[in-house]
């Protein structure tokens, strides 16, 4: 038990440091560049923009006419109380700004994930256990086939087939505009705005998770466990997911944790080619409007977001394996 607190409490202070760092790399950047650093955290076209009680009111609030020491003061202090800065791009807090796009990324990429993992699992084992046969090819080789596509492609290749050509599912947006829905009607309204991005990015994502399960489970078939079990009479359906399937678990949480980083830029592009009021369109906006704090505060989030579900898939990990919480 205290090694197993001693691992969890290790795990979380390499989490904790690479936090501080993130956060102190943010604070430092843009302070380091030459002129002004107000000028260099909004630009110089936010600064043509702003009124001058606007940029009084930022330069006290940012304490910038104070030292490093208390400048970075006011910004922990910020950060604690959800204070990410102003965005001069939509005249409100960075925050509330975030939050409105947040949930939106949220559920497209937790359906996503939930979805292409659970098919690469199921479809890997089948897989895995008919080696070799007909079934066995096909679905190596299409998804393959699939996975080899860019994200940005495979979005627009739907968009014009199921959303142009065919018109089953709505262009663009998470719901829609001046509907006023409610109820059951407003929920499958959001649900048919979801099935385009989302397959978009189960089609692409499906095809590491199966690979990684096949060949997990072809390795593990003739292991002396699976020879057990099947020799105390356990049934194959038993077999195949309580023994093989849980155990090709382990490479697919290594993977899911590691894709995590790659999927929110997928997302991006998914958000854009559709656009879905998510992060990834108002980091566009963003960009282009040149708004650094909303940059900043954008990217800081998706940082803190990766460190957390990574931290979260160590823990998974060894509650899958205990023999990990002894590996060190």
């Amino acid at each position: 038990m205290n090694d197993k607190r001693a691992s969890c409490r290790s795990l979380l202070l390499n989490y904790i440091i690479a936090l501080a760092f993130i956060i102190a790399m943010n604070f430092i950047l843009p302070r380091l560049m030459p002129g002004d650093p107000l000028h260099a955290i909004y630009g110089d076209e936010a600064l043509v923009a702003m009124t001058p009680e606007l940029e009084k009111s930022l330069i006290k609030e940012f304490a910038l006419d104070r030292s490093w020491i208390e400048q970075l003061q006011a910004y922990i202090i910020g950060l604690l109380q959800g204070d990410l800065g102003f965005s001069y791009y939509y005249k409100e807090q960075v925050t509330s700004v975030i939050m409105g796009a947040l949930p939106w990324t949220m559920l497209l990429i937790v359906l996503a994930l939930v979805m292409a993992t659970a098919l690469g699992i199921i479809l890997g084992i089948e897989s895995g256990y008919r080696r070799g046969r007909p079934q066995d090819h096909l679905m190596v080789a299409g998804l393959m086939f699939l996975s080899g596509f860019p994200m940005f492609f495979m979005g627009i290749l739907l968009l014009l087939i199921f959303g142009v050509s065919l018109g089953w599912a709505p262009l663009s947006g998470a719901v829609t505009p001046y509907a006023g829905l409610e109820g059951i009607d407003y929920f499958m309204d959001v649900l048919s705005h979801l099935i385009l991005p989302v397959t978009a990015l189960v089609l692409v994502l499906v095809g590491e998770t199966f690979l990684i399960t096949r060949n997990t489970v072809v390795s593990l078939l003739e292991e002396p466990f699976i020879l057990t079990a099947r020799g105390k009479g356990c049934s194959e359906l038993a077999v195949k997911y309580a023994h093989v399937g849980r155990n090709s678990l382990l490479p697919v949480v290594t993977k899911t944790g590691m894709s995590i980083p790659l999927l929110l830029v997928q997302t991006i592009f998914i958000e854009i080619v559709f656009s879905y009021p998510g992060v990834g369109l108002l980091l566009t906006s963003a960009l282009d409007a040149r708004d650094y704090p909303l940059i900043q505060g954008i990217l800081l989030l998706i940082t803190v977001l990766v460190l957390t579900i990574n931290f979260l898939v160590d823990i998974l990990y060894k509650r899958l394996d205990p023999r990990v919480r002894y590996a060190h």
